[in-house]
């Protein structure tokens, strides 16, 4: 088997596993998650290395493949980041947020301190913003599925927004000031949007179609795409300037979910090595990372639904407490860049992998639906 044939072999994989995932009522990412945590390492180290004669390694190791992923990573992290930006403040919104980033941030920080005592500053911060992050995109399409009251729904997902502005904000932040001689293209690059406004350029398209392509530049020339992606979004919403899509919903979908997340999950796994990642370590270890991220972030968002509204019935806060706790796809994303950039191991890396998939899977696991729903489900047999 060619290196090509695998990448082939390897997407076909994820779009049976997408379209089957559908069938059964799974999310996109929850179907891609099983396929990148499970099947996978099992497809490498039960097939690809003992009969085909190749090394994880040695599917890495292309040119183009390389070339191929950071293309996929800048319109991946441009897609998350056009979510991020798209807010509407208020205060109820940011009372939800506060607790709920802060809680699970400070037990990442402690908890990088035990899991990687060596590791610098940087890396710390990184596991201590993984354990606050919440994936947006996911929590829209679970809010939507269970129909969810519309005013909730934007209650979350500000709070949502929020947090995970936050939690790019300071890591953008973090390494600019690591090396403060890189930022000043991205953050001249950022004030682009003033350039095409003065310009009286009016399409959207003229100014969502520069920044995918900055972002990949970025990307390539190893300089902070991700501050630049967050300048210049953050300059599109002061000048009130949308931000679309350089491609329709359906072509869309099909880019990120048939190509971009297959080979940034693949890309990302393969680098672990599951014969000798865990040696040295205990299953304490593992279970740490599988339960307090997912502990102490629902511990935030309680305590910040009930700032927010001490009324709420304590069956509502548990219902939103365990929603705000979805992963998915953004933190995949951000668990990605912090292993690209060599900020976690792999046994890090792989052990977080498992509680996203573990996080997003929850509320369906234990059967969160519409409110109304739930009160129905509640009544007796018969009840009118």
């Amino acid at each position: 088997m060619s290196v090509a044939l695998f990448w082939l072999v390897a997407l076909a994989l994820y779009t049976a596993a997408l379209l089957l995932g559908r069938r059964l009522g799974l999310f996109p990412i929850v179907s891609q998650l099983l396929l990148a945590s499970l099947g996978i390492p099992a497809l490498l180290l039960g097939w690809i290395e003992p009969h085909a004669g190749l090394s994880a390694a040695e599917l890495l190791a292309p040119t183009w493949l390389n070339a191929l992923y950071g293309l996929c990573f800048a319109l991946l992290l441009g897609y998350i980041l056009g979510d991020v930006v798209d807010l509407e403040f208020n205060p109820q919104s940011l009372k939800i947020a506060l607790p709920s980033f802060l809680v699970p941030l400070f037990c990442g920080l402690a908890c990088a301190g035990w899991l990687l005592p060596s590791a610098g500053w940087l890396s710390a911060l990184g596991i201590g913003l993984l354990f606050s992050i919440t994936a947006i995109p996911v929590l829209y399409l679970y809010l939507q599925n269970i129909g969810y009251p519309p005013a909730a729904t934007r209650r979350l997902l500000h709070a949502a927004i929020l947090m995970d502005l936050a939690c790019w904000g300071l890591f953008a932040l973090a390494q600019g000031s690591a090396q403060p001689e890189r930022l000043l293209w991205p953050l001249l690059a950022a004030a682009l949007p003033l350039v095409l406004r003065g310009l009286r350029l009016r399409h959207d398209l003229a100014f969502s179609l520069p920044f995918f392509a900055l972002m990949l530049l970025f990307q390539q020339l190893h300089l902070n795409a991700l501050l630049f992606g967050i300048g210049y979004l953050l300059c599109l919403a002061a000048l009130r300037q949308p931000f679309r899509l350089p491609l329709a919903p359906r072509h869309w979908f099909w880019l990120l979910n048939g190509l971009a997340i297959p080979l940034i999950l693949t890309f990302g796994v393969l680098q672990v090595n599951f014969r000798e990642a865990w040696q040295g370590s205990s299953w304490l270890h593992l279970g740490v990372l599988l339960v307090l991220p997912v502990a102490s972030k629902v511990a935030g968002n309680w305590l910040g639904l009930h700032w927010a509204d001490r009324q709420a019935p304590a069956a509502t806060k548990w219902r939103e407490s365990l929603l705000l706790n979805i992963r998915g796809l953004t933190e995949i994303v951000f668990l990605n860049l912090l292993l690209q950039q060599r900020l976690i191991d792999e046994r890090v890396y792989f052990g977080l992998l498992l509680m996203s998939l573990f996080s997003t899977l929850l509320p369906t696991l234990l059967g969160i639906r519409h409110p109304q729903q739930e009160h129905q489900a509640r009544r007796p047999y018969g009840a009118a």
